[in-house]
């Protein structure tokens, strides 16, 4: 009894955690406001929102980690505070400022855009820190700036008094290794945990062997539960790839890529804690088969469903426009997406070939126990 109480302890403790990390993740992405770039990708790094004036407009830089004396792409979205694009003519006007000494190094004259999204390049010659500032002047009644040509540079960057137009300024850092350590660290970190992860069960699978003699038939099927769980989670991981992206069409959709991804690390997780409890609870004892049929029955149906739904979702996504699309064209079928649905797919099929065995041995146990 002692045993089956603890097991539930740690299903409940593994399933507060996950909730508390969806609702942080729910929480930190309401904050972020609800207008979208029309960018490759959401940016993780050098780029950002910042309302101006009547608009709110993001910022990109590519290489999203840019490095010194190579040309870089600033891209810029101007959008309304509903998510509208700006399709009637604005002038703008584009300055970079060094933070080290204050200097404007570049100046980019006042242009009139026909639409909101537009790119500018430019190579910076240092590494450190650079204020990109964006001047917009759409006013009917006043005089507008002359194009081509160019504001003085200021000391308070958001001074608008020359040009009677609304500015706002964007921070951005320039260096040569911060990306590639910043990828590595995360890839490392990724890995290590995987491979702690894989010893455990390792240690684990190995100690089972060894008793092997002593235990029921009914677990004869560990490396089929640890497959199970490995599909999971590297669905997930690829949800965890994938989800920036998506951010930049709908940021429900990087929301709903997190999720996915974090149901399926807690689908894994479960398996796992249910596998390496499962000698001790599917003995012949009819009670007790049936107890952990009926847990692994919830759990299986769990991954199940949700995994077909995610199956589904991206049969429709790639034949017809997704919902809340803003093209009105269905998905690009990619590399990521194919290896992801490969994953799923063989976790249902090793699913139901689990449930089918799981349902013929709880028979067993009932027809032995009588």
């Amino acid at each position: 009894m002692a045993k089956i109480t603890n097991f539930f302890g740690e299903i409940f403790f593994s399933s507060l955690s996950f909730s508390i990390i969806v609702l942080n993740i729910i929480v930190a992405v309401s904050l972020i406001p609800t207008v979208f770039g029309h960018f490759s990708h959401l940016p993780h790094y050098n780029g950002g929102g910042l309302g101006i004036g009547n608009y709110y407009v993001y910022q990109a830089m590519d290489p999203e980690y840019t490095p010194s004396n190579q040309p870089a792409k600033m891209s810029f979205s101007i959008q309304d505070y509903n998510g509208n694009d700006v399709t009637r003519r604005i002038l703008t006007m584009v300055e970079i400022y060094s933070e080290r000494t204050g200097e404007r190094i570049a100046a980019y004259p006042w242009t009139m855009r026909t639409f909101g999204d537009f790119d500018l390049y430019h190579t910076f010659k240092e590494v450190g820190n650079y204020q990109i500032v964006l001047s917009i002047f759409d006013s009917q009644n006043k005089a507008a700036p002359q194009i081509g040509s160019s504001s003085s540079p200021r000391e308070i960057l958001s001074n608008n008094q020359d040009c009677n137009c609304e500015r706002g300024a964007f921070n951005i850092s320039v260096t040569n290794s911060f990306g590639d350590i910043f990828v590595a660290a995360v890839f490392v970190g990724i890995l290590g945990i995987i491979v702690v992860f894989g010893i455990v069960l390792g240690l684990n699978y190995r100690n089972q062997k060894r008793k092997a003699a002593v235990l029921p038939k009914a677990d004869n099927k560990f490396v089929l539960k640890y497959a199970i769980m490995l599909l999971a989670m590297a669905a997930g991981f690829v949800h965890l790839a994938v989800y920036a992206e998506h951010g930049s069409l709908r940021i429900e959709y990087s929301i709903f890529l997190l999720v996915a991804g974090a149901c399926q690390f807690a689908y894994g997780m479960l398996y796992t804690l249910l596998t390496m409890t499962s000698r001790e609870t599917s003995i012949s004892d009819a009670h007790f088969a049936l107890t952990y049929y009926k847990k692994t029955l919830s759990l299986n149906l769990f991954g199940l469903i949700g995994t077909g739904v995610l199956l589904g979702l991206y049969l429709y996504s790639v034949v017809l426009p997704p919902p809340l699309s803003p093209n009105k064209s269905p998905e690009d079928i990619d590399i990521g997406g194919i290896l992801d649905k490969i994953l799923e797919a063989s976790l249902v099929l090793g699913i139901i070939y689990l449930m089918i065995w799981e349902r013929r041995q709880l028979r067993s146990n009932v027809i032995h126990a009588a």
